[in-house]
C-alpha cells in the first residue's frame, strides 16, 4: 500500500463545500444509510459523501463504477471508513488507477460520530432498509438494532416459482407467491378482503414485522441470475402493498437474497409452514393513497403540483416495445415524466447497486430533480404492470418523500382502453434528462 495523505477533521470541515473535493464513504452501504454497524454513537454518513464501498473493489469493472458515480481523477479525493486499513484499501485503488490527489480520514469513527457539533446525514427510513446481518441477528434470537416487536414473518418473494425458494432461501423464511397479493387478470393489488385473507393466510397481522426479499431470477428460465432483479422487484411489490393494506412495519432486506449469500450465512431448504392468524386486525386499505388508479392518475396529469413518472425503459417510453409479450399497443402516457428503470421491464439497474443494493438516495434525488420531480408534488410512479414503479415509490418512501404512490394499472391498463391517448417518438424536454444521465 502505498504511502497516503492523512486530513484532520479541521481539514475536511474545511473542503466540505468545495466543488473539487469529493467525500467517498467506504464502509458498507446499511452504515452509509444510517445503521449503526459497530455499534458507534450515531449513525449516518458525512454531509455530501458518496457511497463507494469497500467491498465493491472485487468487481472487475470497479473503476468504471468509480467514475459512473462521477469521482474523477482531477478532483480532490478525501475517503474515510470504520477502520484505517478499509479506508486504505480504496484510496490505495484510487491512487493505482490513476487518481493523483487522493487522502484519507482516519477519524470518522472516534471523533467526527462522537462530536454532537459536526452533521451526519441519513436516509430518512433507513430502519426499513435491513441489512443481511440485521436478519441474522432476528432468526437467531438476538436483539437486532432499532426493533422492539416480538412477532415476526421473512417472506421469500417469488412469482409462481417455489422451486427458487426450496433451491434455497433465508432459515425460517416462508414463500410468498406474488400472485397471493396481485390478481393475475389485471396485475393490480387485489381487493381488500382477498388481501386480507392473503396475509392472514401468511401469519401476518397489521402489527406483525414483516421482512420481504427475493432472488434475482432470469426472466427466461427463472433461474438464479445476478444480471437480473426481477425476483427482489417483486418482493418490494409485495412490501408496497403490504404498507398500503396496514402492515405497519415492513421491512425489506438491501440486496435481496444477493446479500445474505455475500455475508456467508447458512441457507436452507425445508419448506417452512406458514402460521394462519385469525385476523389482520385493520381495515384494509389503511393507506389508500399510496395506490392510485387510473381516474386520478388522469386528474394527477392535469395538476400542477402532480407528475406521473413512467419507470421503464427508453425503448418502452418512446414506443420501440411494449416491453411484455401480453401487452400489444406501445408507447406512453402523454405527459408522463420518464423515470428510467434501466435496460428493459425485468431491470432497476439504474436504481441499484452493483451489488443488488439500493443506489444512495443522492444520486436518485439528483436525477429527479433535474427532470422536474421534486418532493413538494404529489408523484405516482407506474411501468408496465406495477413492479418497477413499486421499487421506485418505495425508493421516494424510503427518502421521505411525503405525497408518492403507485399508479397501479399502469401502462397495461391505459393501454388496453382505446379512447385513452398515447404518444410515441423522442419527446421534447425534461422528459429526456434521466436518459442522457
Amino acid at each position: 500500500m502505498n504511502s497516503l495523505k492523512e486530513i484532520t477533521t479541521a481539514g475536511l470541515v474545511s473542503r466540505l463545500e468545495k466543488k473539487d473535493t469529493v467525500v467517498v464513504d467506504v464502509r458498507p452501504v446499511d452504515a452509509y444509510n444510517g445503521w449503526r454497524c459497530e455499534g458507534e454513537e450515531r449513525g449516518g454518513h458525512i454531509p455530501g459523501a458518496r457511497s463507494l464501498p469497500e467491498k465493491w473493489l472485487r468487481y472487475m469493472d470497479w473503476i468504471e463504477i468509480v467514475r459512473s458515480k462521477k469521482i474523477l481523477p482531477d478532483q480532490k479525493i478525501i475517503v474515510y471508513g470504520y477502520t484505517p486499513e478499509q479506508s486504505g484499501h480504496v484510496a490505495d485503488a484510487l491512487l493505482k488507477a490513476g487518481y493523483r490527489d487522493v487522502s484519507v480520514y482516519n477519524r470518522f469513527p472516534d471523533e467526527w460520530v462522537r462530536r454532537e457539533d459536526l452533521p451526519l446525514e441519513k436516509l430518512a427510513r433507513y430502519r426499513q432498509l435491513v441489512s443481511a446481518q440485521w436478519v441474522k441477528d432476528l432468526i437467531s434470537g438476538e436483539q437486532p438494532p432499532e426493533y422492539d416487536n416480538d412477532r415476526y414473518v421473512i417472506c421469500h418473494a417469488h412469482y409462481r416459482n417455489r422451486e427458487a425458494y426450496l433451491s434455497g432461501h433465508i432459515p425460517g423464511a416462508i414463500d410468498l407467491d406474488t400472485l397471493a397479493l396481485e390478481d393475475p387478470a389485471t396485475w393490480n393489488r387485489r381487493t381488500p378482503q382477498e388481501l386480507k385473507e392473503a396475509l392472514e393466510q401468511h401469519g401476518i397481522t397489521a402489527d406483525t414485522t414483516v421482512v420481504l426479499y427475493g432472488k434475482y431470477m432470469d426472466p427466461d428460465n427463472n433461474d438464479p441470475f445476478p444480471g437480473s432483479a426481477a425476483g427482489h422487484i417483486g418482493a418490494i411489490r409485495c412490501a408496497m402493498i403490504m404498507l398500503y393494506a396496514g402492515v405497519r412495519d415492513v421491512r425489506v432486506l438491501n440486496g435481496g437474497f444477493q446479500s445474505w449469500k455475500d455475508a456467508g450465512y447458512p441457507v436452507d431448504t425445508e419448506d417452512v409452514p406458514k402460521k394462519k392468524v385469525k385476523d389482520f386486525g385493520r381495515e384494509i386499505p389503511a393507506r389508500p393513497e399510496i395506490i392510485v388508479d387510473i381516474e386520478e392518475a388522469k386528474e394527477m396529469l392535469r395538476a400542477e403540483d402532480a407528475e406521473l413518472v413512467s419507470v421503464r425503459s427508453w425503448r418502452e417510453y418512446i414506443g420501440e416495445v411494449s416491453g411484455y409479450n401480453y401487452i400489444e399497443k406501445k408507447g406512453r402516457i402523454p405527459g408522463a415524466v420518464f423515470g428510467n428503470c434501466g435496460t428493459d421491464a425485468y431491470h432497476m439497474e439504474n436504481y441499484r447497486n452493483v451489488d443488488h443494493t439500493t443506489r444512495e438516495a443522492g444520486e436518485i434525488e439528483a436525477l429527479w430533480r433535474e427532470a422536474g420531480l421534486t418532493p413538494d408534488k404529489h408523484l405516482a410512479f407506474y411501468c408496465g404492470t406495477g413492479w418497477r414503479g413499486s421499487e421506485a415509490f418505495f425508493n421516494a418512501w424510503l427518502m421521505g418523500w411525503p405525497r408518492v404512490s403507485v399508479f397501479d394499472g399502469g401502462w397495461f391498463e391505459w393501454s388496453n382502453d382505446p379512447d385513452n391517448p398515447y404518444e410515441t417518438g423522442e419527446p421534447e424536454g425534461k422528459a429526456k434528462v434521466i436518459r442522457q444521465k
